[in-house]
């Protein structure tokens, strides 16, 4: 896949406009996306995110989950269908953390706040108060190139939160550190999304971690992609890493690694 999508027919509305009481903070009606080389990305989707919701997304590589995210976020227009999305108050942690070597830590996480227009003061105590909420103070000086890879996504995922979205956007942010850290960083996860109750979207590979981040997991299919399933997850919040080993969350994993290798044997196209 790659290049521009060849239409732009997706009707995009903005979450301030629904007047609907429980409108969805994202969601996809029947959005497709063909890029000008023919290729078929996601073939007719449907999937919402309501408020206070946490929806992890899994399936084969190459389905297009991210490519989800990317449409929500407005990088890409879909070619079909419609697509809700609370743009206003989104927040968009990527795979790479992308921080800026010349910045430090503080000023990393200012960046956002800064390209909105937020005065001086008030941006430096919002990112004094992201880094102590992902575990950073007393980082606030260094340079990207002193962190690790589980504390550069720490800094990515207070940048993000130093404008207090309503909507996360995760493209599998923690894709590339160690699976003990990937656990820390879940629970912190878990923890933020306590105290803040933003609606999420996930991006990931990891069943156990889908499981347990997620409210509900959505597996898709292989290429074009397309939902296959939705499970609820029954844990409510806030989780402990004990859920883990929970039979029940055990056999909810199970059921989730059935529907994926089903995904992955079959076409997104009915």
């Amino acid at each position: 896949m790659g290049g521009e999508p060849a239409g732009r027919g997706a009707t995009v509305t903005d979450r301030a406009t629904a007047s609907a009481v429980r409108a969805p903070r994202l969601a996809f009606r029947h959005t497709g996306l063909r890029f000008p080389d023919g290729t078929v990305a996601l073939d007719d989707v449907e999937l919402e995110v309501l408020d206070g919701e946490f929806v992890a997304l899994i399936g084969p590589s190459g389905c297009g989950k991210s490519t989800l995210l990317r449409i929500a976020s407005g990088l890409l227009a879909a070619s079909s269908g419609e697509v809700l999305c609370d743009r206003a108050g989104l927040g968009y942690v990527f795979q790479d953390p992308t921080l800026l070597p010349w910045r430090t830590v503080q000023k990393n996480v200012e960046l956002f706040a800064e390209l909105h227009g937020v005065p001086r003061g008030e941006r430096a105590q919002r990112a004094r108060q992201a880094l102590e909420m992902v575990g950073l103070t007393g980082a606030e000086r260094k340079f990207p190139k002193a962190l690790s890879g589980g504390m550069r996504s720490r800094v990515s995922l207070a940048r993000s939160l130093i404008l207090h979205p309503n909507l996360f956007l995760f493209d599998e942010p923690f894709a590339a550190v160690d699976e003990i850290t990937r656990e820390r960083l879940n629970d912190e996860i878990i923890s933020l999304f306590g105290m803040e109750r933003f609606a999420a979207a996930f991006v990931t590979h990891s069943i156990t971690e889908a499981c347990y981040l997620a409210s509900r997991v959505v597996v898709m299919t292989r290429s074009p992609g397309r939902v296959h399933a939705v499970v609820e997850v029954p844990f409510g919040y806030p989780r402990t890493p004990e859920v883990r080993f929970d039979s029940g969350f055990v056999e909810i994993t199970k059921h989730v690694s059935a529907l994926l290798r089903e995904g992955n044997e079959m076409s997104g196209r009915p």
